[in-house]
């Protein structure tokens, strides 16, 4: 069996909120302790709580949860910055951190010499550092800049060159905290495309924290979900990204407070009021949840406070990350009209819901003739798409659309091609035929 290169064995991080106790409460606790009185000391608060977990040579981990969970005090602890209170953690190998990148950049000194002070920290040899020094200036993208003081630089300039440096170093371990949202969307390809290869080419082991979760998603081996110092989720990254979403939408609904019989809208003005909306199946029962490629209905109840003409009613899904999957106006459909001042029932159809399964929420936007929004909200409800009738090992972990496709598989064999064709959606097979 492979000896893990990370050991975190119940693994305890506390502190005590609050100001430090003033030299008056500390002289007071100190005559409690010698009259054997209970001692006036508040209860720590425990930023980690008996984590334990191992980390195999070469897997990526990926480490998520809401702020406050514990992410960054646990990576804190293996890059040896922090201490446990209770508890060991073994790493077998060089750790290069990069916690608060450019946070330890001198703001006097040039950029040459922060290459050099703060490679020689991170544990590279003076030769080493003149061999890639131009390598690391060039990934940074400051080589006009590199002879002038970090103080005048940009904080996207900062942080640019403290990543290229940490990821110049050799190490076994690379600890990377909110890391890969450097720069702009160019450099952050570039960051993506640089761990990519530290991974993949050099197969170092490598703990990611961050909050882009389809990042993390894509890059990493295995994902670890932490709540509130625990690990409630351990597994492979698809499984605990779509628990953590589903989480992330309980919540963002629970934050949308609905006065009696009106829809809290995110944008609106006195003309409109919605009442209600609803997801229904094809039986016009109310749903929260529909398998993939399962018809559905979004129904809105509202009233119009005057007459409106030409209003556009847009309805649309959206994931727990706010990525807009769908939206549908009713203009395509010839469905906008004068609405005079009454309440109204609004209905969208669609025949063949396209998500793949994960958690979506409901978006509505009224807009007149000339795009005004009149009223909008996000996150009305909530909607779990499941795989229904399809087999869930079948389904791509990556993407939210389900594209029903053709597939033609050319064989040649003995110089006559033969052709297979499959449909994707079905999953039947035409017999082969020679192809001319």
């Amino acid at each position: 069996m492979t000896q893990p290169i990370i050991d975190v064995d119940h693994v305890t991080k506390e502190f005590v909120l609050g100001e430090p106790p003033s030299l008056r409460k500390t002289a007071a606790n100190l005559l409690r302790r010698v009259t054997g009185r209970p001692v006036d000391v508040p209860a720590p608060f425990k930023a980690l709580d008996d984590v334990s977990f191992q980390v195999a040579p070469g897997e990526v981990l990926g480490i998520i949860g809401h702020n406050g969970a514990g992410k960054s005090t646990l990576l804190k602890i293996l890059a040896r910055i922090s201490e446990p209170t209770k508890g060991a953690v073994r790493v077998r190998g060089r750790v290069a951190p990069l916690i608060e990148v450019g946070a330890g950049l001198m703001p006097d000194m040039t950029g040459r010499e922060n290459v050099f002070l703060n490679a020689s920290i991170l544990g590279m040899k003076k030769d080493e550092i003149r061999r890639r020094f131009d390598e690391i200036v060039d990934f940074a993208e400051i080589a006009e800049f590199v002879d002038t003081p970090v103080k005048r630089y940009s904080s996207g300039m900062k942080v640019k060159l403290g990543f290229s440096i940490a990821t110049s170093v050799a190490s076994e371990v690379l600890i990377v905290d909110e890391v890969l949202a450097v720069g702009d969307l160019a450099f952050q390809q570039k960051c993506i495309e640089r761990m990519e290869k530290l991974m993949r080419g050099e197969g170092r082991t490598v703990l990611i924290v961050g909050h882009n979760i389809r990042q993390i998603q894509r890059i990493c081996s295995r994902v670890m979900l932490m709540d509130h110092g625990h690990i409630s989720m351990d597994g492979l990254p698809n499984e605990v990204c779509s628990v953590f979403y589903a989480e992330a939408q309980r919540r963002n609904l629970s934050r949308r407070p609905a006065a009696d019989g009106e829809i809290t809208a995110t944008r609106s003005s006195n003309d409109i009021t919605v009442r209600d909306a609803l997801f229904l199946n094809a039986d016009n029962e109310p749903i929260d949840a529909i398998g993939m490629h399962q018809p559905l209905q979004i129904r809105v109840e509202f009233e119009t406070h005057r007459t409106l003409t030409d209003l556009d009613v847009v309805v649309g899904l959206q994931t727990s990350d706010f990525v807009h999957v769908i939206a549908i106006t009713s203009t395509e459909a010839s469905a906008s009209h004068t609405f005079d001042a009454r309440r109204h029932v609004i209905t969208c159809q669609i025949p063949d819901l396209p998500l793949r399964p994960g958690s979506y929420s409901l978006r509505v936007m009224f807009a007149n003739k000339y795009r005004q929004q009149l009223w909008s909200a996000e996150n009305i409800k909530g909607l779990s798409v499941t795989a229904g009738d399809f087999d869930i090992n079948k389904i791509p972990r990556s993407g939210l659309i389900d594209v029903p496709a053709r597939w033609s598989i050319e064989s040649r064999e003995r110089e006559t091609p033969m052709t297979l064709h499959v449909d994707a959606a079905s999953g039947d097979t035409a017999e082969l035929a020679p192809t001319r």
